[in-house]
């Protein structure tokens, strides 16, 4: 790649797939984020690396799919992401259009929580942040990037971070509202994804939520 800021011309490390349970080091490098960076040898300066990733956690029955928004995808590509993979039955298949997106699906799985519960979490705490005057329901600033940040404590209290006025906030949930959202899931079986590779984001969401 040539370095946006000395124009220096270097190789870099591009990491395609990642199997969570033989290569744990690389499962960490994508939940800090720093599988998708690459330092320039000359000036030290860090660029975002772009590409495709396949994540898969065989343990936990996981496959996550990065492919970059607005990336040209062959036929076979759009096969496989409308039908996913023969052989993977009772996989949880993702698509994500970000490396954001794809740190966020990681810590998510990893934290042992269910993705669209998560979704249906945030959009609750987005409409509840609307109420105490930050931003509008349909705010797309907080709605597209509220990513889950973590969740600890005894309580597990799960918190999301999102940006507004040039600055990173957070937003801190009980796990009871996981647990409500998780039963509104429950009593709607028509709120589900779409076969394949599905996209499960805040977009998804806000088709059967408003």
């Amino acid at each position: 790649m040539t370095c946006s800021h000395c124009g220096a011309e270097h190789v870099v490390e591009i990491i395609a797939g990642v199997n969570a349970s033989t290569e744990p080091e690389l499962k960490a490098r994508i939940k800090d984020g720093s599988a998708f960076v690459a330092e320039c040898p000359y000036c030290g300066y860090r660029s975002l690396v772009g590409g495709q990733m396949l994540y898969h956690d065989p343990s936990e029955r996981v496959m996550v799919w990065l492919l970059p928004d607005g990336m040209p995808l062959s036929e076979q590509q759009r096969g496989i992401i409308s039908s996913g993979i023969p052989g993977l039955e009772g996989y949880t298949l993702r698509r994500v259009l970000s490396v954001g997106d794809m740190i966020e699906k990681v810590n998510i799985f990893d934290a042992g929580l269910d993705d669209r519960v998560m979704e249906l979490c945030k959009h609750v705490t987005r409409m509840e942040l609307a109420e105490n005057g930050q931003g509008s329901p349909g705010n797309a600033e907080i709605g597209a990037e509220m990513k889950f940040f973590r969740m600890d404590g005894a309580d597990n209290t799960i918190t999301f971070s999102f940006p507004q006025d040039g600055k990173m906030q957070l937003a801190e949930v009980g796990f009871n509202v996981y647990e409500d959202c998780r039963g509104i899931l429950g009593r709607n079986p028509s709120v589900k994804e779409d076969p394949g590779f599905a996209l499960v984001d805040a977009a998804w969401v806000s088709r059967f939520f408003r």
